[in-house]
Formats: C-alpha cells, structure tokens, sequence
C-alpha cells in the first residue's frame, strides 16, 4: 500500500520540501519501504527534503538482524549502486538524517536542474540483507520562465515549469517586484506594456522566474573608442537588458537600414571615409520595442584630392593681382602653406596666396603644402608673368607726356634767342640806315625795302 504527504519548512538557503512518510509498502514479508508522492516539483537554487521510512525483520535465521548501512542513490556502477555522498555532482550539497533505525531523510540543497532524477533509499543489515525501495521518488527541479505571446492588441503572458501536470503546481505573479492578487497560470497584459513581469511556484516566492520587460536601457558602443582612422577595423554594438532576449537591426541616418551577419554587432573590416555618418540600433521582442540614441562615426583621414588653381585665368600681365588657391579633401581641416621653387622660407599661409602688381621676377613654379594630424600633401603650379598691351601704352602715353612737355621749351628757347637776335641787329642797321639817308639820298628806297625783306627772313628763321 501507499501513501504520501507533503508540508512545506523553511531552511536558511531557500524554502525546504518536507516529504512526511505514508506507508508505501515494498518488499516480501517483512522488508519494506514507505516513500511519499511518486513525483515532487521543486525550484531551482531551492532546497528539498525527502523522508523515508522503513521495516525489516526483527530476527533472520535465528540472529538478531541489525542495521548496518543506510544511503540515497540515483545511478549506479557497474551494478552497484553509488551513494550521493561520494557523487561529485552532489558534493556539499547532501546530507543524510537517520534515526532510530526507521527513518531516514536525504536533504539537497541549492537544486539544479541536473538534479532531476529518481531518488531511491537503500539498506544493508548484518545478515548480508539488502533492500532497495523500489520505484523511487521523481524529483523535478524546474528551472521557472515566463512564455510571451504578443498581438497587436494585447500580450500574454505564461509562467512555465518543467514539472508535471500531476503537480498541479500553483503560480503567483509579481509586477515590478511587486506581488499580484492573481495566482493563475497565465497573465494578460496591454501591448508593449513597459512594465516588468516574472512568476513563481506558491511557497517557493524566493525562487522566482527571470523577469520580462521590452528592451531598455538600449545602447550602441563603438569599439576601439577614441579616434576612429581611416582604414581600421570598427566595431558596432548594440546592447539591451531585455527579456526574452530581443532581435536587433541596425540603421544609418535616414532610417536606412544595414545588412548584419551578426544582428547584435555591425562590423567595419576596412572602414572608409564615406562611410561617416550616424548609426543606430533597435532592440524587439515579444513585449516591445525600442531604438537606441545615434551614434556618429567620424573618420579621420589624411590630406587627398589636393588641387591648386589661379585667379583670374588666363595670361597673367606683369603689373596685375592673382590669387592662388589650394583645397584638398582632408578630415580634420588641413592647414596650408605655399612656398617658391627654390626658396627655403614659405611664402604664404591660408588656403589662398594673393599677389599684387605682378613683375617677370614673380614668374616661376608655386606649390601648395596641405597637412593635418593624420598625413600632408602637397601640389605644384607654375607662373608666367608677361608683359601685356596696356603696358605698351602705359609706356607709349608716358614718352607722349614728356615729349609733349619738352615742345613748349624748345619754343620758349628758341623765341627767347630770337628775340635777343634781334635786338642785337636792330641798333647797327639804325645807324647806317643813318649815313646812307644823309650821304645817298639816292639809295632811301633801296635801304627802305631791305629792311622791309629783314623781318620775312626772320620768320623763316623761326
């Protein structure tokens, strides 16, 4: 016959199943077992007590009978079986209570789900008897989850246990760490509900499920931290406390979304400069959804595309301005310096060199230096300084100037001789004017019209 009872203890390390003995009879005559239920449900890390009692008889074969050894095994070797004291997946973890011969309690502590097995108590006596009950205990140590069903209008939510039906165990809820009035087997809440919901086996309240919740906390780390190089390898991760565990999916701005082999992580072997830009994640699962805060990558490179270039175009006249400019494609800014062919001391610096009033000295090669942290450059222009037209007429117009300037000189020069000629001629002819008039009355016309013909000659003169 069987039967079985079941009260429940607290010990220090968790709540304690307390198996009290029914009579379960086994064996012929008068050796016998007596074990309680055939199956027991009990938490993981919780501890579980199973008591046991047991008859034989009092005389065989005319001797006393006597006790000699008592012991619990799961398994055995070579046909014999191996005590739960000398099982190292037990070490520490058993303990034996035996008294008065008649009653014997296996204690286990700190269950694991290895620990599911058929316990069986076993005894020799000093007549060479040896008894095992048998079928023995089933015990099943359930390792609680909470099971998510979502649609779009609500979540369901299931507490499941590895122990069986028989059981019949019963649940207990808690939100946030707080207990529930319900004590049901599942629990319905509203989509994406924010809150945190884990379960428990009634009277085993410290050993309870791992929580569920929608993602939190989510965050995107980047790793090697610090400056990111062009050409080095990044990596990209993405990370929540969420649970069930969640589904990630990377993003780039504009809500682009990335490919992954690896949803949790997304991986630059080589990474380029376009390659710049804000990155984000989202973590899913069964209870919601949430996407992380962007994360800019910003990748540093050296001095490249680097050009020079002259303004205005075209032929550059001696007296003229040019400007020279230098760009490039740099990442942080690169820094400009201009120097000549042939001269040791720069030029310039800044991203445009500017030349006034031009002269064939100036003609010559020019380059540009461009340099930042990660790297320089540079580039090489020539200049040709010509001598245009409008310096022909600048030229022409000046000789015009000074020429022109000279021509009222030359007259002043040559009236001022002129008229000193003329003076010094003039008293002279007066007086031999004088004698002829006096002497030759006879040559007065004559003398007359030479000196009206003097003044024509004169103007000839000029």
């Amino acid at each position: 016959m069987r039967g079985a009872a079941m009260s429940l203890t607290a010990a220090s390390s968790g709540f304690v199943v307390l198996l009290l003995t029914v009579p379960v009879i086994q064996g012929q005559r008068d050796w016998r077992v007596f074990y309680s239920r055939t199956h027991i449900c009990a938490s993981k890390g919780s501890t579980v007590e199973i008591h046991c009692s047991y008859r034989y008889p009092s005389i065989t074969n005319g001797y006393y009978t006597k006790v000699e050894e008592t012991f619990w095994f799961t398994k055995s070797i070579n046909d014999a079986p191996l005590d739960l004291r000398t099982d190292s997946d037990y070490r520490g973890r058993v303990e034996y209570n035996c008294r008065t011969w008649i009653i014997c309690t296996l204690t286990i502590r700190d269950l694991r789900e290895s620990d599911s097995a058929e316990y069986k108590f076993r005894f020799t006596t000093n007549q060479g008897g040896k008894y095992t009950g048998e079928p023995g205990v089933t015990l099943s140590v359930t390792d609680l989850q909470v099971l998510v069903e979502r649609s779009s209008t609500q979540t369901e939510l299931k507490c499941h246990s590895s122990c069986k039906a028989a059981d019949r165990p019963s649940y207990v809820w808690y939100k946030n760490g707080l207990k529930m009035k319900e004590e049901t087997f599942s629990l319905r809440v509203s989509a994406n509900d924010d809150n945190s919901y884990s379960c428990a086996l009634k009277g085993h309240e410290d050993h309870r499920s791992p929580p569920v919740y929608a993602p939190k906390l989510l965050t995107v780390s980047v790793s090697p931290s610090g400056e990111i190089v062009e050409g080095s390898s990044v990596t990209l991760t993405c990370s929540s406390d969420a649970n069930p565990a969640a589904n990630y999916t990377w993003y780039k701005e504009n809500d682009r979304k990335l490919p992954s082999q690896q949803p949790q992580l997304f991986f630059f072997s080589s990474i380029q400069p376009s390659e710049s830009g804000e990155y984000y994640c989202t973590a899913e699962n069964e209870m919601g959804r949430r996407t992380s805060a962007h994360v800019f990558i910003d990748v540093k490179y050296a001095p490249k595309l680097l050009s020079v270039s002259v303004s205005p175009s075209g032929e550059i006249v001696e007296g003229s301005s040019v400007n020279l400019t230098c760009s490039s494609d740099a990442n942080p800014a690169a820094n400009y310096t201009w120097y000549k062919e042939n001269e040791d001391s720069p030029k310039a610096s800044g991203q445009i060199f500017t030349i006034t009033d031009l002269r064939p000295e100036h003609s010559g090669n020019y380059y540009c230096e461009a340099q930042n942290t990660r790297g320089r450059r540079n580039s090489t222009l020539n200049l040709t300084v010509v001598a245009g037209k409008s310096v022909l007429m600048i030229n022409i117009i000046r000789l015009t100037l000074v020429v022109l300037m000279l021509i009222p000189l030359v007259v002043l020069s040559l009236w001022t001789r002129k008229k000193k000629t003329l003076s010094l001629n003039s008293e002279p002819n007066e007086a031999v004017k004088m004698m002829e008039v006096d002497s030759c009355p006879g040559y007065e016309n004559s003398t007359t019209a030479a000196q009206t013909q003097e003044p024509e000659e004169q103007e000839d003169l000029v």
